[in-house]
C-alpha cells in the first residue's frame, strides 16, 4: 500500500475513533425515533383538534387545480391538478412541535447549564486573582516586617536586605 493510501486509512480510524463520531450516531437514532414520537403526537392529538373544525385527517385537505378532481375506487386521481395543502400542514405542525421540544427541553436548559457554568468558572478564576494578588501582598509585608525587625546595619541603611550587610 502507497504511503497516501496509508495515511487516508490512517486519518479516516482516527475520525472513527473520535467521540463526536458515536455522539452524532446516538443523535441520528435518538432523533429518528423522537420524531416517530411527534408524528404520532400530530396524527392522534393535532389532527382531530384540527379536525374538529372540519376533516379529522388533516392530509385530505386538498384543493384542485384545473377543473374538479376525480379519483377511480384505487383513490388515484384521473383528472385534475390536487394540490395537497393538507400534508404540507400537517408536516409543518411536525416540524413546529419538533423545534418547540428540542428548543425547551435541549438547548433552552444547556443553554442556562452552560451560561451559570461559566459564571462559576469566572468567579473561581477571579477568586483565584484576588488570592495571587493578596499572597504578593502578604509576601511584601513579612519583608518589610523582617527589614524593620534587623534594624539598620552596619552602614546605617536598612534597606541591603538579608545577608547584603556592606559596608
Amino acid at each position: 500500500m502507497s504511503k497516501e493510501k496509508e495515511s487516508v486509512l490512517e486519518g479516516f480510524k482516527a475520525f472513527l475513533m473520535r467521540g463526536n463520531v458515536i455522539d452524532l450516531a446516538v443523535a441520528v437514532v435518538i432523533g429518528a425515533a423522537f420524531t416517530n414520537v411527534v408524528t404520532s403526537v400530530v396524527k392522534g392529538v393535532i389532527n382531530p383538534v384540527v379536525g374538529a373544525f372540519g376533516r379529522q385527517d388533516l392530509n385530505q385537505y386538498s384543493s384542485c387545480l384545473k377543473a374538479p378532481c376525480e379519483t377511480n375506487d384505487a383513490g388515484k386521481v384521473v383528472r385534475g391538478i390536487p394540490i395537497m395543502w393538507g400534508t404540507v400542514l400537517s408536516a409543518v405542525l411536525t416540524f413546529l412541535i419538533t423545534a418547540a421540544v428540542v428548543y425547551f427541553l435541549m438547548v433552552l436548559p444547556m443553554a442556562k447549564y452552560l451560561a451559570r457554568r461559566a459564571r462559576q468558572q469566572a468567579a473561581k478564576e477571579e477568586v483565584q486573582e484576588v488570592m495571587e494578588v493578596s499572597e504578593l501582598e502578604v509576601l511584601k509585608e513579612i519583608r518589610d516586617a523582617l527589614v524593620a525587625q534587623r534594624g539598620p546595619g552596619p552602614s546605617g541603611s536598612a534597606q541591603n536586605g538579608p545577608g547584603r550587610n556592606t559596608p
